[in-house]
């Protein structure tokens, strides 16, 4: 893995945070080996990139990325259950093991300063189906709750349900800061997440060629509301495409939505910055 790694980017003329990252999985899945976290943090902050959001996905996830903020400074932890994590607890171990996910969530979220979001939580059409879709729901309703009550951020995952999202979020009344990660709607889908309060965070898809829709969505972004992730190790940015993400690439990414929003590099990088304090409650 190390001789695939994409060489290393000119640093950030001022810092900024890649808030959705997963240090523990590797491109080849869990079971693989990740990169060290230290050395993904250090390589990271070499070059502008001095704080990163670790996100959990589900319970071994959720754990490790607490345990890795608290070791940690440069981190910060979200905790949650991916939204095709609760319908396969639920075919495979029953809906009490389900409940005691939850419950453990919740304890995580709520017992660990550096715990500052709920997420990824949301829905997922791409990989469940019909079948799994009410669990999904029912989860991301107990996510937002927990968001809520705790005051978390809620990070919202939507693959092919940007209405029901949205749905869900009016029902539940949307938490006081939320980020839609790896934001992936067109400038009408960016407006509706907008008014009702959200963040939205964008990844190295904005730099696939075929996402014009998605790189409208990010130029009618106020500057106020825009963060950027990597969720390494996937979603590598051009020109590296199919390698393996981490957080030192997030320079290659903030260059593109720079160019193509007509902003000063410095300027964004700074708003950037200051943005994902906001949105998950803080300076770290």
């Amino acid at each position: 893995m190390s001789d695939q790694r994409p060489p290393v980017p000119e640093p950030l003329p001022h810092p900024v945070v890649d808030n959705h990252c997963h240090l523990d999985i590797s491109r080849e899945g869990r079971g693989a080996q990740p990169w060290d976290a230290r050395e993904a943090i250090d390589a990271a902050a070499a070059v502008g990139v001095r704080r990163i959001v670790q996100i959990g996905c589900d319970l071994p996830g959720a754990r490790w990325a607490v345990a890795a903020a608290a070791e940690h400074p440069e981190l910060v932890a979200g905790v949650a259950l991916h939204p095709n994590e609760a319908p396969r607890i639920l075919e495979q171990e029953g809906r009490a093991a389900l409940e005691a996910a939850w419950d453990e969530i919740e304890q995580l979220a709520g017992a660990h300063a550096k715990v500052r979001a709920v997420g990824e939580t949301g829905l997922d059409a791409f990989r469940t189906g019909d079948e799994g879709r009410a669990v999904q729901v029912e989860s991301f309703r107990r996510h937002v709750d927990i968001a809520k009550r705790l005051d978390k951020t809620l990070v919202i995952h939507d693959r092919e349900t940007h209405d029901e999202v949205l749905a869900v979020i009016d029902s539940e009344g949307a938490p006081e800061r939320w980020v839609m990660h790896c934001f992936s709607g067109d400038a009408a889908f960016a407006r509706a997440c907008l008014d009702r309060g959200a963040h939205l965070s964008f990844a190295g898809t904005v730099t696939f060629k075929n996402a014009e829709a998605l790189r409208e969505a990010l130029r009618i972004t106020p500057r106020d509301r825009v963060l950027v992730e990597t969720d390494a190790p996937y979603l590598t940015p051009v020109p590296y495409r199919g390698r393996a993400n981490a957080s030192y690439l997030v320079p290659l990414t903030v260059r593109a939505m720079a160019a193509e929003r007509g902003d000063d590099l410095a300027e964004l990088c700074a708003a950037i910055d200051a943005n994902t304090e906001l949105a998950f409650g803080g300076s770290w």
